[in-house]
């Protein structure tokens, strides 16, 4: 019998000498697992990763922004646009097929600055409450509306990739025959309003007012533009023939930042009505995002001493809202603050109503700040020992306008800052071009044929606006538009003052624009 042990050493040796067919066997293996992994390796970086946030939305590389246009009730990843985004969308899927065309609102809805925010979420409840009053209010008239969101991102820096699936949507299924929004007077705006113009799509701006995105005699850029809005040469006018100011003792305070198209043309429009002004504008400058603080509370704390030296009755303000709030604040520490002080500017003030750093006690150390604005719920309001002009508005839109903005009272809409009113007029208006350019029979128009209406809108096929008439001269501008002054009061609520009117007076009842060619 062997002895047990001393096999020990050569089972041993056994296990450690492979056979051919086993090392072959064990290289077959070893091979699988490296190339499995590799290719997983592999796989793991052909395989682009999924930036999609809902139905033609995504996220641009670099960006974490969902971009792109949506009406299936998407809210960007924005809460706070969650309801109207999902009302938006459900009355998008009461549409059939054939039966609608559709309008886009085209604004920075991912925007971080809180004015904005509020500016867009209040943009977005009046165009959906005309939305709903066009499909379910008006006689069952064709084509019936589809509204979607248009997002360009944070201070418009993508609106290039949303322009070009906007125009890809002209000629596809979605039929879009309209956009609106498009609210802020910015080079990134000008330049989405030239492409989609320049496309043969039609575009209502509600609160753009920079009087270079906009067309006049022999400057026609933006073919198919319409604005609701009066340009900042208008607000100046109106905020001119209000306040009778004297210009000898008035001061301009003003941004150096250049190709910002409301400073810009505000300022110009300033300049042209403070003839004989005794002093030299006093600058700042802004940063490349004027949303963003900066350093010009600085600034303006060294002005607020050269205006005290100055002893102006009267300052006008061309500049954004930030830096008109730091302006404020810091005029309301001013040395000389025993002698009334009134700050006039353009539309931007209607931010200030909801601008939480806003110093509210400056407004007590006698500072009056007055402002031209877009709309106000009291301009067209009956209210005793105030008179409605005959022209220009009615009382009747504007009633019209509550009963639709306050369908669902479990979401009431703020309306001192304008916003929801003249988004809303802005609807009113690409309803009625679309409708007017169907032609009879048809279920709906052309896109070119839309954005050729804009001559016609005037006399008895002006808009009735909320916020006032809409009479349109043959540029798409609104010919001698109400212009509510508002005051910001010391509690820094929105004070209707009164109306003011770029002619001096209201219009016509014919609203007939005169030949100024």
């Amino acid at each position: 019998m062997p002895d047990r042990l001393s096999d020990r050493p050569l089972d041993r040796l056994r296990r450690r000498v492979r056979t051919p067919r086993q090392k072959l066997a064990a290289l077959l293996v070893t091979a699988a697992v490296v190339l499995g992994l590799g290719g997983y390796g592999v796989a793991r970086l052909t395989t682009p990763e999924d930036r999609s946030c809902a139905a033609g939305v995504e996220r641009p590389v670099g960006s974490e922004e969902c971009v792109g246009v949506n009406g299936d009730g998407h809210d960007f990843g924005v809460g706070d646009l969650s309801g109207i985004a999902g009302a938006i969308g459900a009355e998008n899927a009461t549409l059939k097929p054939d039966e609608y065309v559709t309008v886009a609102l085209l604004l920075p809805l991912t925007s971080t600055d809180g004015g904005m925010r509020v500016k867009v979420l209040h943009e977005l409840r009046g165009a959906y409450a005309y939305q709903y009053r066009a499909n379910h209010d008006s006689n069952d008239e064709l084509p019936r509306i589809r509204l979607v969101l248009a997002n360009t991102g944070k201070a418009n820096a993508h609106w290039r990739a949303t322009v070009d699936r906007l125009v890809a949507m002209k000629d596809s299924g979605d039929r879009l025959r309209a956009v609106s929004g498009v609210a802020t007077s910015s080079a990134e705006v000008r330049e989405a309003v030239a492409a989609l113009t320049g496309a043969g799509i039609a575009v209502v701006g509600t609160t753009i007012t920079a009087d270079d995105i906009a067309n006049s005699p022999g400057n026609e850029r933006f073919p198919g533009l319409a604005r609701v809005s009066p340009t900042n040469s208008d607000e100046a006018r109106a905020l001119a023939h209000f306040g009778r100011v004297d210009a000898t003792k008035a001061i301009l305070v003003q941004d150096t930042r250049s190709g910002d198209h409301y400073t810009d043309t505000l300022k110009a429009a300033f300049s042209a009505i403070l003839k004989g002004i005794p002093h030299q504008p006093e600058l700042f400058t802004s940063p490349p995002d004027p949303n963003e603080e900066g350093t010009t509370a600085n600034t303006f704390r060294q002005i607020t001493h050269l205006i005290c030296d100055a002893r102006p009755e009267t300052v006008f303000f061309a500049g954004r809202h930030t830096q008109l709030r730091q302006f404020i604040n810091a005029l309301g520490a001013r040395g000389c603050s025993d002698r009334p002080l009134t700050v006039l500017t353009g539309d931007e003030g209607s931010y200030l109503g909801a601008d939480t750093k806003l110093d509210r006690n400056a407004l007590k150390a006698k500072l009056t700040v007055r402002y031209a604005s877009l709309a106000h719920p009291d301009a067209w309001t009956p209210a005793g020992g105030r008179r409605i002009p005959a022209t220009g508005g009615s009382p009747e839109a504007y009633a019209t306008f509550l009963k639709d903005i306050g369908r669902d009272p479990k979401q009431p809409v703020a309306l001192a800052d304008g916003q929801a009113i003249v988004a809303y007029d802005a609807m009113a208006t690409a309803v009625h071009a679309i409708r007017q350019a169907t032609p009879q029979g048809a279920r709906r128009p052309s896109a070119e044929d839309v954005a050729r209406q804009w001559p016609q809108v005037k006399a008895s096929l002006r808009v009735w606006g909320a916020s006032g008439w809409i009479c349109l001269d043959n540029y798409g501008n609104p010919y001698n538009k109400a212009v509510p002054i508002v005051e910001l009061a010391p509690d820094g609520s929105q004070r209707f003052v009164q109306i003011a009117w770029p002619e001096g007076h209201p219009p016509e009842a014919s609203c007939l624009p005169p030949n100024r060619d």
